[in-house]
């Protein structure tokens, strides 16, 4: 028997695809390359005799390529693959000559980016900009484990003419349980603008973060980082060639205790946005802030369910008016709570004014957000 050609996908929908730098959510497994659900229309097969002695998922990832082979293991799992009109199951042997019937489905991603009703904290809009206070729990972009209930679906979904605008105007991201100030662009001039700013470091931001500990009055950590060597969902201080420069100042705002244990209101400003960078640097100095559960004590995490770090204030040069204008944030009722507990008075956590003038630039000017 002649063998048969692997089935022609078409049609496909080419999932949409972001440039930010960096990107700190991670695609994991094969499906890293299996980013669209290429033709959905069924896909027929008659294996030959190469099939022989061959897994189902093994022989149908090398007849239907487009996909990976975890993808059609799901497929299979769930049901929409038969082999000789009966549900097939991934560790079947082929004998050649089944007649394999296969129902490709949806990837989770191909309606990731499509506008979401969200109740959005705006605290200044006009037509070239949107300020925002994001949630702590609120992922800002989608990606793997995340393709819906981002911020970029409310976006969205609260300005239709984003979709016009790469990343919805998103320019700098924050970490899913990092609360606080983000600034979105409405057009495309705005959005090059405010990352030029970015590049420049001419926009600013400053944050509050409690810790474990009690950290000098004041300081700056001037520590290069990198993707940790042996876990890859961590950032650490490093010296390898692929380090790049990371600058914070910091300062002591108040101190208290929870659980008998020292704590300390810490104002951050940050010279480079790399990912992680409060929360490796400080834990670098040995005081990992309250309720990190990827760089703190684990016996320490249950204590606060998230980081406790708010990205406080924001400020930039606006886009349209080349006036420099900064925003503050509310603290969260979480964190009020967290510094009640503390001993801390809430009225201790705020961040002074900023100036106009530009942050000295450290090295390379990626546009890596702060904590993402």
């Amino acid at each position: 028997m002649s063998r048969k050609k692997p089935p022609q996908i078409t049609n496909a929908e080419q999932a949409v695809k972001t440039d930010l730098p960096d990107d700190d959510e991670f695609i994991e497994g094969e499906d890293a390359a299996d980013e669209s659900s290429a033709g959905l229309a069924p896909i027929s097969l008659r294996l030959d005799d190469d099939a022989i002695g061959q897994r189902l998922d093994k022989v149908l990832s090398g007849l239907i390529p487009d996909f990976s082979r975890s993808r059609i293991q799901q497929w299979i799992e769930d049901g929409h693959v038969t082999v000789n009109g009966a549900p097939a199951k991934i560790k079947m042997i082929m004998l050649g000559d089944e007649q394999v019937e296969v129902a490709p489905q949806p990837a989770p991603q191909d309606h990731a980016y499509g506008p979401e009703p969200m109740a959005l904290e705006i605290l200044h809009e006009d037509k070239s900009i949107i300020v925002l206070n994001k949630p702590a729990g609120l992922v800002v972009h989608p990606a793997a484990g995340n393709w819906t209930g981002t911020l970029l679906n409310g976006l969205l979904h609260h300005c239709p003419a984003l979709a016009k605008v790469p990343r919805a105007g998103i320019v700098h991201r924050l970490d899913k349980e990092t609360s606080g100030l983000m600034v979105v662009a409405k057009t495309l001039a705005a959005q090059t603008d405010l990352v030029r700013q970015l590049q420049r470091r001419s926009m600013k931001r400053q944050y509050l973060a409690l810790v474990w500990g009690l950290p000098h009055l004041s300081g700056t950590v001037n520590a290069p980082m990198a993707r940790h060597p042996r876990d890859r969902i961590k950032m650490a201080v490093s010296q390898s060639m692929t380090a790049k420069p990371a600058v914070t100042h910091y300062r002591r705002l108040a101190t208290g205790e929870i659980d008998r244990k020292p704590v300390s209101l810490v104002h951050c400003r940050l010279e480079t946005g790399r990912t992680h960078q409060i929360r490796v640097h400080l834990q670098s100095l040995g005081f990992s802030l309250v309720g990190d559960s990827l760089y703190g004590k684990p016996h320490l995490v249950p204590v606060f369910p998230r980081q406790a770090l708010l990205a406080a204030r924001l400020g930039l040069v606006h886009p349209t008016s080349g006036k420099f204008r900064q925003w503050a944030a509310p603290l969260p009722e979480d964190i009020v709570a967290l510094l009640t507990r503390a001993g801390i008075d809430p009225a201790l956590a705020v961040v002074p004014e900023m100036s106009e003038e530009p942050d000295p630039v450290t090295g390379d000017t990626d546009d890596e957000d702060d904590e993402y």
